[in-house]
């Protein structure tokens, strides 16, 4: 689809984006640089790395890949110094990586529940807080008077909950935590907008194919209020607009592009038998009415 954003939106702008190389973090690194923006992509597996960055650049994207683990310190430390002097600025971090597994609770080990918090909560923070000096105000990664700007990955699991998935459902809950907490205190302070984005079900993504394989998408189908599943392209087109000027007054927000799927509820009988029982038990309320007191004269 053509984007509705202009071409040039993005133009002269820095991002960071962690698990940048696949998935809906490669769909948000390739539009925002088609955006105008020049795009630096984290993540542990060198040739994918590659790959995406190859990818980036014969679409005229200005794009560096450096290898790191969002859960190592050190790793974030230097990626984003690296960023820095690639591109002497960082306006955009994007928290995209993100670990998961369909497990019921009784079966999650400890240190598989670990193991997500660290990459989705404690990644998300950590690279937050080594992008601050970048990302601040006056710092010394900004080309432009004004705090840049911080997008995270969430999710809607935890809205109410979720079959077999309470270690993700803990960890996007942190990490929407992460994201106001944030908005207020850097909001305030560094003229920093934090962000996040909720997907829901999205087309051709590491997330979709674990959580709902072809052996049940198509069931699962049956209880999407919009009867379809989303693309990585709308997740994309709302990243530009919450990290763009579009969404200067957006902070504190998690937006939710899901289609109205975390509203799921199963449809339990069709509209026209629902249209003809309602006829009937109104009818009958009305010649029956229940909870009304007798008179007993």
């Amino acid at each position: 689809m053509e984007s509705p954003f202009k071409a040039d939106i993005l133009k002269g702008k820095v991002g960071l984006i962690t698990g940048g190389g696949s998935g809906i973090g490669f769909e948000i690194s390739t539009q925002l640089g088609k955006h105008g923006a020049s795009i630096a992509i984290m993540g542990r597996r060198k040739h994918v790395l590659q790959a995406s960055v190859s990818a980036l650049q014969s679409l005229g994207i200005h794009a560096v890949g450096f290898e790191g683990d969002v859960r190592k310190q050190e790793d974030a430390k230097r990626v984003i110094e690296s960023t820095f002097k690639h591109f002497g600025h960082i306006d955009i971090l994007v928290n995209a990586a993100a670990g998961n597994f369909l497990v019921p609770a009784e079966d999650l080990s400890t240190n598989g529940f670990r193991t997500v918090m660290d990459i989705d909560s404690v990644g998300t923070f950590t690279m937050c807080r080594e992008a601050l000096e970048y990302l601040k105000k006056g710092g010394r990664g900004r080309n432009s008077p004004s705090g840049g700007s911080i997008l995270n990955i969430s999710a809607t699991l935890h809205y109410t909950a979720s079959w077999y998935q309470i270690h993700v459902s803990a960890a996007k809950a942190a990490v929407d935590s992460i994201t106001r907490n944030l908005a207020l205190e850097w909001g305030t302070d560094y003229d920093i907008r934090v962000n996040g984005i909720a997907p829901g079900p999205i087309a051709d993504t590491p997330g979709l194919s674990k959580l709902a394989p072809d052996e049940i998408t198509i069931k699962a189908r049956e209880h999407l209020p919009s009867y379809k599943i989303g693309d990585k392209w709308d997740i994309a087109m709302s990243a530009i607009y919450l990290v763009s000027d579009a969404g200067k007054f957006v902070n504190g927000t998690t937006l939710v592009v899901d289609g109205g799927h975390w509203l799921r509820n199963p449809r339990r009988l069709p509209k026209e038998e629902v249209k003809q029982l309602s006829r009937v038990v109104e009818k009958r309320s009305r010649e029956t009415p229940v909870g009304v007191p007798s008179s007993k004269l």
